[in-house]
Formats: structure tokens, sequence, C-alpha cells
């Protein structure tokens, strides 16, 4: 059994502090999520610099993202044991130097080894951040708190791209850490100087040694399996296969032996909170489909639109924009609504985008493709915000470390699976198109002829015709590969409408007048 929850010695705080923590502690939150996706476009121009090929390179993101998804489910164990405060500010400082020493890294090995230890100091913030703007703000406006916090959480997956390519191509790769160093000091520094006497309870509660080994052995191999699956052909190969064996036995046992632990690592109570479960159910599947198509938009764009990474990038980038509006307004309104209504309606807005987008063809239009964007941007509000506040809304003040740490990483996991899928569903399903097409296309039948003679006409040779006849079928091919994908991403959401009721509903009561 874990310990029981401990009451806060100190209540809300107020004024000019409230402000500066509104400001810092989603700031940090923001940074280090941007530094997830940051790489993504840079993986060839660092790659490249340190002499190193772009599979190598790749490590750059795999290290980062493992060490990540580890360090996320102890948070509430480490936060029992030193403090969420003194955690925050720890990981904040030690998330800046490790930046740092990414940035002057002089070897792909030496940059490798410093992710690691970047991600496994970022793991924390996150988790952390949010239990101590929600403890910390008055509880008729905590979910406010969720909803500035989301916000960054939303958006900062969007900016990673954009801001990781504009210093791609203006800038060195260094500046992609650097830029970490003095945000996560200023962070740290007023997180010191406004929370340093507000500490939580600490116990001395010991980390197991073998519960961390079998976590690390399971989410480990199983981060590594999703960043590499795509690239190795996924059960074609041996080290795949071992992965999966792996991560399948490191998860058992862990959920073996916490369930029987008296201070376990993983506090597995959690899941008896039927909003919490119903909670991690509805962001896991709503990450894994959302994530999927934003990873699929942009290569799509990329690959057969003729979009730099930039300029893919902004077209991006106005999903974005719609929930820095919004989102304000739902924490405001938000505990006078059923927030089940609330899920519903942003479910039904991503069926919609996802279903708007299944119309693609080599000609659509640049509006054809922001539309979608700014509606999802309405989806994305009405999707973090309400379902963060339905998973930790009535939690006790001690459990919400371990509760966002415990939510984040599936979260985090759930979203590697749905970029595996889509990128992996994308190329099996376009295999099959193109082969269907190219049956309907023959050096002998009419429309065969009659295409490459128009080719012809335009002066390309009986090759260059042939290799525009090609690329066509395999553009039309990838093309209804991703409709599909859309179509199915706009089924699913449909569906997962009806987990959204299993659970309780959140609106509050109005407090009858005073005298």
């Amino acid at each position: 059994m874990s310990q029981a929850p401990q009451a806060r010695p100190y209540g809300p705080i107020s004024g000019r502090q409230l402000a500066l923590i509104t400001i810092a502690l989603p700031l940090g939150t923001f940074m280090q999520v941007v530094d997830i996706t940051i790489c993504n476009v840079a993986v060839p121009t660092i790659a490249g610099n340190l002499g190193a090929s772009y599979s190598q390179g790749t490590w750059i993101i795999t290290s980062y993202s493992v060490a990540n998804a580890i360090a996320l489910p102890l948070t509430g164990r480490l936060a029992q044991r030193f403090g969420e405060v003194r955690l925050f500010i720890a990981s904040t400082l030690l998330f800046s130097l490790t930046s740092f020493l990414c940035g002057i890294s002089p070897s792909l090995g030496a940059l490798v080894f410093f992710r690691v230890i970047q991600g496994a100091a970022g793991g924390p913030m996150l988790p952390l951040a949010q239990s101590l703007l929600m403890n910390n703000y008055p509880k008729d406006r905590q979910l406010m708190a969720l909803a500035l916090f989301s916000m960054t959480v939303s958006v900062a997956p969007v900016c990673g791209p954009i801001l990781g390519g504009w210093i791609s191509d203006n800038l060195h790769w260094s500046f992609i850490f650097f830029i970490n160093v003095p945000l996560g000091v200023i962070v740290a520094g007023i997180a010191w100087v406004i929370l340093r006497d507000r500490e939580s309870p600490i116990s001395k509660a010991q980390l197991s040694a073998v519960a961390l080994g079998f976590l690390a052995l399971g989410v480990g191999s199983f981060q590594i399996l999703l960043d590499k699956g795509r690239e190795l052909d996924w059960l074609n190969s041996n080290f795949i296969v071992a992965l999966a064996a792996l991560s399948v036995i490191g998860i058992t046992l862990l959920l073996v032996w916490e369930s029987h632990s008296k201070h376990p690592l993983i506090d597995l109570s959690l899941f008896r909170y039927r909003n919490f479960s119903a909670g991690v159910i509805l962001m896991s599947l709503g990450m894994m489909l959302y994530l999927g198509t934003v990873v699929l938009l942009p290569l799509l764009l990329q690959t057969w639109f003729g979009y730099t990474a930039t300029w893919a990038g902004l077209v991006t980038a106005p999903v974005g924009l719609i929930p820095i509006f919004l989102t304000p307004i739902i924490g405001r309104f938000g505990p006078r609504i059923d927030l089940r209504l609330v899920i519903t309606v942003g479910f039904l807005v991503f069926s919609t985008c996802m279903f708007m987008r299944t119309r693609f063809n080599p000609s659509v239009s640049l509006k054809f493709i922001l539309v979608p964007q700014f509606i999802q941007g309405i989806a994305l509000a009405f999707f973090f915000v309400p379902i963060m506040s339905l998973s930790f809304l009535g939690l006790e003040p001690a459990k919400l470390a371990g509760a966002s740490g415990l939510f984040n990483c599936i979260r985090v996991l759930f979203g590697g699976i749905g970029t595996s899928l889509a990128t992996t569903m994308w190329d099996s399903r376009e295999a099959l198109h193109h082969t269907r097409l190219t049956s309907h296309v023959d050096g002998i039948s009419p429309a065969s002829l009659e295409t490459l003679r128009n080719l012809m006409s335009m002066g390309l040779s009986e090759e260059e015709a042939g290799a525009v006849l090609v690329r066509s079928i395999t553009q039309n091919s990838y093309i209804q590969s991703a409709n599909e994908i859309y179509m199915a991403c706009s089924i699913a959401f449909l569906c997962m409408i009806a987990v959204v009721w299993f659970a309780k509903s959140t609106k509050q009561k109005k407090a009858p007048d005073r005298a």
C-alpha cells in the first residue's frame, strides 16, 4: 500500500506571484515538449555536420524519447522522496545544462549521451509543472490552470518542427539546444523564488531497483521498437522481434511486481478512479489518432506536393492558433459545463476534419489544406483541457504528481504508436494501390498509349514520359493511402464518443447565495 496523502500546509497564492508561476511553469513545459519534436526536421543537418548517416542520426530522437518515457512514471515516487518544488527546479536546471552540452557536442556519440540525460531530466518537468500549478491555484480556478498548462502541451508539438527547420536553415543547429539554457534558468529562478517555501510533504519512500529495472526494460524496449520499427521493417527484423518480446516481459513483470509491492513505484490504484481511467483511455487513443495524422500531413506535402520542410511546417501550424484563444475560455466556463459534452463536440469536430481530408488529389489547393487545419484547432481546444480536467479534478493533492506522470507516460507511448502506425500503413497501403493502378496501365493499352503520346508531344523522350507516368502512379497511390488513413481516423473518433460517457459528470453545481 502506498502512503496516505498528506494535507498541504499552505493555501493558494494570488496576485503577481500567481501570474509569474502561471507564465513560468507552462514555459518550462513548453520548452521540454518542443524538444521532443524540434530535432525531427534537423536530423539530416546535425548528422551531416557530425559526419554520421541519417539512420545513425535518428538516435538523437530515439535516445531522448526513451529516457523521457522511462522518467515520466517515476515522477510521483521521486516527488514524494525529494519534494515537488526541489525536483522540478533540479530537473529544469539539469535539462538546461544538458541542453548546453548537447549544443557543444563534438560527435554524434556525445550528443546521444547528453540527449539521454536531457530526456531523463525533462521527464518530471511536465507532470510537476501541472501538479504545482493545480496545487497552488485557488480551487475554483484549477480548471483555468489546467487550461493554460494544456495550451502549451497542445501547441508545442506544432511549434517544434517549425522552429527546428528555421534554425537549421538560418543558424547553426546548436541553437536548437542553446535556446533552452536562458529559458530554463529563468523558469527555475521564478519557481525557486515563489515556491521554495511551499514544498510538498516529503516521505522516506524508497525506489525499488527491481521495479525500476522492469520499467526501464519494458518501456525502454517499447519506445525503441516504435522509433526504429519502420526503419527496420518491423517483425521482419530480429532486433524488433527481440524488442517486442522484451517490452512484453518487462511490462508484465512490472505490473505483477507493483501489484504486490507495499510501496509501488507506480500508483496503479489511480485506475480505481473512474474518471482517471476514462481520461487515460480517451487521451491515449485521441493522441494516437491525432499525432499519427500530424506526422502524415507534412510527409504528404513534402514528398508529393513539392513543399519544403519549412513551408510544410507553416501550412500545418494553424492547428495551434485556435487553441490559444479558445482554451482560456474553456478554462473559465468549463466548471459550469458537463465536460463530457465538450469532449463529444471535440471528437465530432475531429471526425469532420479527418473526413474533409479524405478528398486529397494531386491538384488540391492551399485552401483545401488550410481550412481543416484551422477547424482542427477547435477540436484540439475541446480535447486537451476537458480530458485532463476530467481525469485530474477531484484527485488528492498528493496524488497529482504521480497521476500526471503516469497519464503523460501513457500519452507519449500511444502518440508514438500513432506515428508508427500512420507511417507504416501509409507505405503498406501505397504498395497495394500501386499494384492495382499498375495493373490498369501497360505499354499496349489505349489509355497508356494516349498518355505517353501526350507526354511526348510536350517534348519528353519515351523514357522520360515513362518515368513521369510511373511517378504519377506512385503519387496517386500515396494520396489514396493517406485518404484511407484519414477515413479510418474519422470513424475512430466517432466510435470514441461512446467511451466519453462512461466517465462521471464534472459539472459543478452552483453554490447557493449567502445571506
